[in-house]
């Protein structure tokens, strides 16, 4: 299908760590060590924790999303509830400039604080909706296809591989978060230009080729009904091909893989957008957007780029990779950006 139309045609695509010494009593067997060692590869942090506050997780969800919500929208923080600096208040700003009744949750352990009330408090004595919960993993995991791999994550028979768990416990969460309870969920790099209200069922392209087909989708904005069908077997092949080792692999590879074997069958109905709507900067280029233009050919390219995340984009990914070391200059086109679609906008460019 064109372009025009927002879907595509298939083609194929061929914490702290803990640093206890690594102590093996004679007498272990190869199989115990290999358990310990994947145990001490854990980070030591409260993910797998249970206590009252995962216990009223599902509650809590529900009478937040009670109230009128013009949309509902998941993001996920799984770092310290410091480094949620001002690019991420930033991007939940974002959310309230285009949805003034929108509701946002922030499943989250380090932000359902004291300290994470304060970061957000701004917002909420604005009226905003927002709030950090405290996720319930067996909950949001259980009768889905990756309560085992959890488990086994959990009790270290599986190895977590050398990405970050956390990361790859983001890609899993987001996915159960929309399966349990449906909505928009957005990476916290993620500046919202316009409305999602529109939206239904939906993933983004990350690149195409020159036959404008797909070649690369991307999670980082997904928008879907709960109980959909590809929401399962994204969850389904997270668990059953998971590689801890491989960047990207349980994440924008892994719905890339799905979406190519599943579309166009009987039950799936769901839409590709193309680039411009959630990606329309690519992790090359987005660079330049932090920088004010030079004199040369810089001006026209921002004027264009501009003029069509204004036309036809619904946000912008910052590739937090590429970017989080960059600060924004004033006159660039980041800053223009962000000062237009900011409510608090406090320290624009001071991060």
């Amino acid at each position: 299908m064109s372009l025009q139309s927002a879907a595509f045609t298939v083609l194929p695509i061929s914490f702290t760590i803990s640093t206890q010494r690594n102590m093996i009593v004679e007498g272990d067997s190869e199989n115990d060590q290999f358990h310990r060692g994947i145990r001490r590869k854990l980070p030591e942090n409260e993910i797998f924790r249970t206590d009252e506050l995962t216990e009223k997780f599902h509650g809590r969800v529900q009478e937040f999303f009670n109230h009128k919500c013009e949309v509902q929208f998941f993001m996920t923080w799984i770092s310290t509830a410091e480094s949620f600096g001002t690019r991420e208040i930033l991007a939940v700003e974002s959310v309230f400039k285009a949805h003034p009744h929108g509701c946002l949750m922030i499943l989250s352990r380090t932000l359902d604080s004291a300290q994470g009330h304060m970061i957000l408090k701004p917002l909420l004595d604005r009226g905003f909706k927002v709030q950090a919960v405290t996720p319930d993993l067996p909950f949001l995991l259980k009768n889905t296809p990756a309560e085992a791999w959890f488990n086994d994550i959990k009790s270290g028979e599986k190895d977590p591989g050398g990405i970050p768990l956390a990361q790859n416990l983001s890609n899993l969460m987001r996915l159960a978060a929309l399966y349990k309870y449906g909505g928009v969920y957005l990476d916290t790099d993620f500046i919202v230009l316009k409305s999602f209200k529109g939206l239904k069922n939906t993933i983004g392209a990350q690149s195409i080729n020159s036959a404008k087909n797909w070649t690369r989708l991307n999670n980082a904005v997904l928008v879907f009904d709960k109980n959909h069908p590809l929401l399962y077997k994204f969850i389904e092949e997270f668990a059953l091909t998971f590689d801890g080792n491989k960047w990207g692999h349980n994440g924008p590879y892994m719905v890339s893989r799905v979406v190519h074997r599943v579309e166009g069958r009987p039950g799936y109905n769901f839409t590709i957008l193309p680039p411009v709507a959630f990606y329309p900067v690519d992790w090359i280029k987005i660079v330049r957007f932090f920088k004010v233009p030079s004199q040369q050919a810089d001006p026209k390219w921002f004027e264009a780029k501009l003029q069509e995340l204004n036309e036809k984009s619904y946000g912008l990914h910052l590739w937090n990779k590429q970017s989080s070391k960059l600060m924004v200059e004033e006159g660039s086109a980041m800053g223009k950006l962000l000062s237009e679609h900011c409510v608090l906008c406090n320290q624009i460019y001071s991060f």
